[in-house]
């Protein structure tokens, strides 16, 4: 029969069970830690882009080339008269449009009182003489995106244009594109949307800000509704 005493003490070192691997007590910390460390860097480099993406899908980006005139969106304000200096500068055309928007609540106890009273086209119009743009004309009185849209094909037709460009600013830009791309159906005059680069929206890190989110979250409200309401404007 077969006896153990009768192994070497060496070998009998050999038949015992295996010694079983414990990990140290502070071990899960570190691996916790970095698994933590890892997801939270996933996240952000996630982030970034899908925020940037929903800043300019606010954004229109398009070739802008020589026009029969510029014309100022109603609430692109001096960013807008920058972008159009610019644009009589590079030889884009010589003469600027401006929508007039009619006073309205506390415009009107301004001049009711004799006080001066600049409306936004009248302060654009100043801002485009001081820049040098000397060529600038009226639209008649508007309020809002929608208006801006009814006023410029008669005025385009009337005027005989054959090519604007439209500054706006840039969180407006997207939705301007589609409601002017309804509206000139049927006419003959081509429309070239320009985002003003001094716009203060800033589609790369507009989350920042809060005024960036509150542009943000009421202008992709607007998109939004727009494509909702008119889902086959191109």
């Amino acid at each position: 029969m077969f006896d153990r005493s009768d192994i070497a003490p060496s070998c009998r070192n050999l038949m015992k069970p295996s010694i079983i691997f414990r990990w140290p007590r502070w071990a899960p910390i570190p691996v916790v830690s970095a698994l933590a460390a890892f997801a939270i860097v996933s996240i952000l480099s996630l982030r970034e882009p899908v925020l940037r993406a929903a800043g300019w899908a606010l954004v229109v980006n398009e070739p802008v080339a020589s026009a029969d005139i510029i014309v100022l969106s109603l609430d692109s304000g001096g960013a807008g008269a920058l972008e159009a200096a610019d644009l009589v500068q590079s030889g884009i055309s010589k003469r600027v449009a401006v929508f007039m928007d009619p006073p309205s609540g506390e415009d009107h106890e301004f001049i009711r009182r004799g006080l001066p009273y600049e409306d936004a086209g009248a302060r654009q119009i100043r801002q485009l003489r001081s820049l040098g743009v000397t060529d600038v004309v009226r639209i008649s009185g508007i309020e809002g995106t929608e208006s801006e849209g009814q006023a410029l094909p008669p005025w385009c037709d009337e005027h005989q244009l054959r090519s604007i460009v439209v500054v706006a600013t840039k969180d407006h830009s997207r939705r301007l594109r589609r409601v002017l791309d309804r509206v000139m159906k049927g006419h003959p005059t081509r429309v070239a949307v320009q985002p003003a680069r001094y716009s203060s929206f800033d589609p790369d890190r507009w989350w920042e800000t809060r005024g960036g989110v509150r542009t943000e979250i009421v202008e992709l409200q607007k998109l939004l509704l727009d494509v909702v309401l008119h889902p086959m404007s191109f």
